[in-house]
């Protein structure tokens, strides 16, 4: 069976649904599963007596969710989803994070190839969706992934008056988050992730 890395962060719980929708779409292909992972959060304490962050041997297990991620997700599985909620128009803190330390994979050109995709969510419906869909495509270029997004051979691509772009799946959440993922919303990330194994299958063969 052969995995696809679904990498998130939420903080509200939208992320992390839509992760769940994104696996749903890998899981429909055949010989390919979903693995599930987040990252933790991080803390504004930069003084030089505060401890790393996150900590240099952080729990394996979040207090509720996917298990964290590591280094080495990105080098067994075949392809990416990278979801985040929006930042002022660009991907959160701990998601950036993360992917600051994949240097030595990037030496190593250990996801070079590889295919990837992602998706998020906002507050408002003009919060920055699109540029924070590419702000998280820059560290997967520099990797050399492949990068996939959504055809408008997804019929919910036009009809949507929500979240969803060419770039990926996105979300309008609202401004207390509270807002549920609508139904095109969630085609779109089951359509996704269906898309991404698919091509990261026939490139792993």
């Amino acid at each position: 069976m052969k995995e696809i890395l679904v990498l998130y962060y939420s903080h509200t719980g939208a992320v992390r649904e839509m992760a769940q929708l994104v696996a749903r779409g890998v899981g429909s292909v055949a010989g390919c599963a979903a693995r599930v992972r987040t990252v933790p959060r991080v803390t504004t304490v930069s003084q030089a007596i505060a401890p790393a962050v996150p900590p240099s041997a952080p729990p394996s297990e979040p207090a509720a969710g996917a298990p964290y991620a590591e280094l080495k997700d990105l080098e067994e599985c075949i392809g990416v989803a990278l979801g985040s909620p929006t930042r002022f128009g660009n991907m959160a803190a701990p998601m950036k994070h993360f992917w600051d330390t994949t240097g030595e994979l990037w030496l190593k050109g250990r996801l070079a190839g590889k295919p990837a995709a992602v998706f998020t969510s906002t507050a408002s419906l003009h919060g920055g969706q699109e540029t924070t869909l590419f702000s998280m495509m820059l560290p997967l270029l520099h990797h050399g992934m492949v990068i996939v997004g959504i055809p408008y051979t997804e019929p919910e691509l036009t009809a949507t008056t929500s979240g969803g772009t060419p770039y990926g799946a996105s979300h309008h959440a609202g401004g207390a988050g509270g807002q549920p993922i609508t139904e095109p919303e969630r085609k779109l990330c089951i359509a996704l992730g269906r898309r991404l194994a698919e091509i990261a299958v026939k490139l792993s063969t």
